[in-house]
């Protein structure tokens, strides 16, 4: 009898501007664990979409509330083609996201939403409104605030929280689940997002040279642009579509305060996405902060995202009317 052979290191399967691929599995230790002082609420299905597996998200609350806290919603990153509500990037400490909410006294909902070849555009921003308006309707139960609601996305994550905050157009609500519920929410917090499909650079030109020739020398197609394949089957022109897939077309004075932070070196979505974003809700007048990572690429990579996880905290705080002082 051979030994088996050791298991690949999980990190040569992460997506990414280095290997410019979708992992094919995930090792058991890399699922989330439950978080620390907290009631959770697992696999709540907050829409059902016939035809579509169920929508489905977690609560976490801190388990000593004295009262409805604040809520914050996740909403994870994969180029809109992969990711789940309980896995941050393969880079991050594991409940990074999830534990820092609750230790400064916010519940967190982390939800899951249609992937681009499930549905295609606006089926994700359906889905995540439909989470908003399921949490506000059954806020008693789940034992939060349904008038402080935020939202924390990171990639196609932080794009949709961006939609989110900034989209109040009944076709682009949806149906999706509860319905007749506000899904407004009181702030936003995007890291890397993008927010103006027009100005996005392919995402072929983030692969590293040595990885484009290999995919070239294989005699294997460049991968196909996410928001191509996010778009392919819209219900929208062309042109429309690529319109209301991007936040900076969306921009009022109304906007709820904004967080924005993004890496310097992100070869993936350029800084220019949120410098573009940050300058439109300043012209009109919302609030809204822009914080740049020098070193960072996408995700973070190459700097430790622990403080930025810190930095979004300290600003949903007080956004959610929590004291900052405590932190």
């Amino acid at each position: 009898m051979t030994d088996a052979p050791a298991p690949a290191p999980a990190a040569e399967f992460a997506p990414g501007p280095d290997t410019g691929s979708i992992p094919p599995f995930f090792r058991p230790e890399e699922r989330a664990v439950l978080p620390e002082r907290a009631r959770s609420f697992i696999g709540l299905t907050y829409g059902v979409v016939e035809g579509y597996r169920h929508l489905l998200l977690d609560v976490h609350v801190p388990e000593a509330a004295p009262g409805p806290v604040p809520l914050v919603v996740w909403m994870h990153g994969g180029a809109w083609l992969f990711g789940v509500r309980d896995l941050l990037p393969l880079e991050w400490p594991a409940n990074l996201i999830i534990q820092s909410a609750l230790d400064a006294g916010m519940a967190i909902a982390t939800i899951d939403y249609r992937h681009s070849r499930e549905a295609a555009f606006p089926a994700q921003l359906h889905d995540a409104k439909a989470a908003i308006r399921y949490l506000r309707h059954f806020a008693p139960e789940l034992g939060v605030d349904p008038s402080r609601i935020a939202v924390w996305g990171e990639s196609a994550g932080g794009h949709l929280a961006a939609l989110v905050a900034l989209v109040h157009e009944q076709e682009l609500e949806g149906s999706v689940g509860v319905t007749g519920v506000s899904s407004r929410i009181s702030a936003a917090v995007c890291f890397y997002p993008v927010t103006d499909v027009d100005a996005l650079p392919p995402m072929s030109d983030a692969l590293p040279v040595h990885v484009r020739e290999m995919i070239v020398a294989s005699g294997q197609p460049l991968p196909p642009e996410p928001v191509d394949i996010l778009l392919e089957h819209s219900p929208y022109p062309r042109e429309e579509a690529r319109r209301l897939l991007s936040p900076v077309s969306h921009v009022t004075a109304e906007a709820p305060p904004f967080l924005l932070v993004h890496g310097e070196a992100d070869r993936l979505v350029p800084m220019e996405q949120s410098r573009r974003l940050n300058s439109l809700l300043t012209e009109a007048g919302a609030e809204v902060t822009l914080v740049t990572v020098p070193g960072a690429d996408h995700v973070f990579a190459g700097t430790d995202p622990r403080p930025q996880a810190e930095r979004a905290v300290r600003f949903l705080r007080e956004q959610l009317g929590l004291p900052t002082e405590a932190l």
